[in-house]
Order: C-alpha cells, then sequence, then structure tokens
C-alpha cells in the first residue's frame, strides 16, 4: 500500500496532521486535497482529540498549489476541480470542531499560506518566510486568500502580499498579526505542540463553543453555527430523551423543559 499523501495521528489530547509530499515542499494536487480533506475527517471523529496540529514534511509547510497540476487544466475544470474543491476543503478545516495550530517550519507561500490562514494559530519558526506570490504568474489567490485572510489580517496586509509582491518574513508576519509566535529554526513542532496541550486542558465544549461563536463574529459560520449550538444545547435537556422514548415506544411524549 501505497504511503498516504496526508497522515493523521494522534498523541494523547493532540491530534497531528501531515503533508507528506516533501520532494515537491508539500505542494497541493487534487489528490493531496483529497487526503486532506480524509486526514480532517479522521481528526474531527477521533475520540480525545481536543487540537489539532498541521504541519508538512521535510523543509517545506507548504508551497501551495502544483503548478505543474492545474496550469493544464481547461478554464472550466480550473473553476470546479480547483478553485471549488480547494476552497471546500480549506473551509472543512476552518470549520473543523477542534482548535487547530499550523505549524510553519518552512516556507508558506500562496495556497500554503492559505492554508495556515485556514487554521486558528499560527506558529512560525524564524527563517520562514510567507506571501501571496500569485499574480507575479498571472493567477490570483484562489482558496481564499483575498477573503478568509483579508478578514483575518486586514486588507491592507494582504493587499502588500497578493498586489505589492510583499514576501513577509516571520518577525514581520508577527508584527502584523499573520503568525501568532515564532520560535528558532527546529522548534515549532515542539512549540505547537506544547501550545495545544495547554489548550486542551481548558474546557472542551466550552471551547468548540469559543471557537464558533469567534467564527459567526468573524463571517465564517453562520446557519452552521447557529444551528450547531441550538442541538447541542437541546441534546443536554430532559425533553429530547422524553421525545426519543416517545418515539420508540409509539406514545405522545410528556415534555417537563428539563
Amino acid at each position: 500500500m501505497a504511503e498516504r499523501l496526508v497522515s493523521f495521528e494522534q498523541d494523547g489530547a493532540i491530534g497531528i496532521v501531515t503533508l507528506r509530499r516533501p520532494e515537491k515542499f508539500n505542494a497541493l494536487d487534487i489528490p493531496m486535497l483529497r487526503a486532506l480533506d480524509a486526514a480532517l475527517d479522521e481528526a474531527e471523529l477521533a475520540e480525545g482529540v481536543r487540537v489539532v496540529l498541521v504541519r508538512g514534511e521535510g523543509k517545506g509547510f507548504c508551497a501551495g498549489g502544483d503548478i505543474e497540476a492545474w496550469a493544464q487544466l481547461s478554464a472550466a475544470d480550473f473553476q470546479v476541480q480547483w478553485v471549488r474543491y480547494g476552497h471546500r476543503v480549506f473551509d472543512r478545516l476552518a470549520r473543523l470542531r477542534q482548535p487547530t495550530i499550523a505549524v510553519l517550519s518552512g516556507h508558506a507561500l500562496g495556497g500554503g499560506l492559505e492554508l495556515a490562514v485556514a487554521c486558528d494559530f499560527r506558529v512560525a519558526e524564524t527563517q520562514v518566510k510567507l506571501g501571496f506570490p500569485e499574480t507575479s504568474i498571472g493567477v490570483v489567490p484562489g482558496w481564499s486568500g483575498t477573503q478568509r485572510a483579508v478578514r483575518r489580517f486586514g486588507a491592507q496586509t494582504v493587499r502588500r502580499m497578493a498586489i505589492g509582491g510583499e514576501v513577509l518574513l516571520a518577525s514581520e508576519a508577527l508584527a502584523l498579526g499573520v503568525v501568532d509566535r515564532v520560535v528558532e529554526t527546529g522548534k515549532a513542532l515542539a512549540d505547537a505542540r506544547t501550545w495545544g496541550e495547554r489548550i486542551a486542558e481548558r474546557g472542551p465544549l466550552a471551547t468548540e463553543a469559543a471557537k464558533l461563536m469567534i467564527a459567526v463574529a468573524e463571517g465564517e459560520e453562520s446557519a452552521a453555527a447557529a444551528e450547531a449550538l441550538a442541538s447541542g444545547f437541546i441534546a443536554l435537556t430532559g425533553d429530547l430523551k422524553a421525545g426519543v422514548d416517545a418515539f420508540k415506544a409509539k406514545q405522545k411524549p410528556a415534555f417537563s423543559r428539563s
């Protein structure tokens, strides 16, 4: 069986999603996106996982979309197979129930930065560079670089990268709020794990609810978040049990508003 392009492993309360295409600096193609989607499903369903780290194998975090994978696509296929599907997978990451930390031990450019932006937090090593270089080859950020990134970091910061072509050093990204922590080379994974373990000590349901409410305020979630919070509350009530028990017994439920 071939090695997975994206893997998920659990270490106590910490889940780790790893991009495994180091020979291409973890550049994303359709098989990689599919594997990432599957790994995120594993992470969300894993019992006891309270924080998820996203990292890249080898020297790079993620070099973005694999140019060879999309350059030959027709306009229609580029829109549907590449941009829309990539958006769906990145949205899946942004809406994961657990808090997420991007572990930037290598450069995060283009789609790689968009992947990091979809996480809740970002830990970068001091040598890391971040940017949206797409316009230099005649395309635009397609996986939320002009949308989610603007909401999270502000329009001017994204203008500097996507239009001005600026590539930020980790220290510059920290000053602009694009990353949350900068650590020495080789320390990102350990730092992110320690941070994740501290987050995991907090109330898991309260943490998930707080993430959902912040996502609503940020425009990341709306109807789905409201229904998830309301349904979670109802699931704790006696009324739900009364209704289910009555349904099974083919009787009229006696609700007590408890």
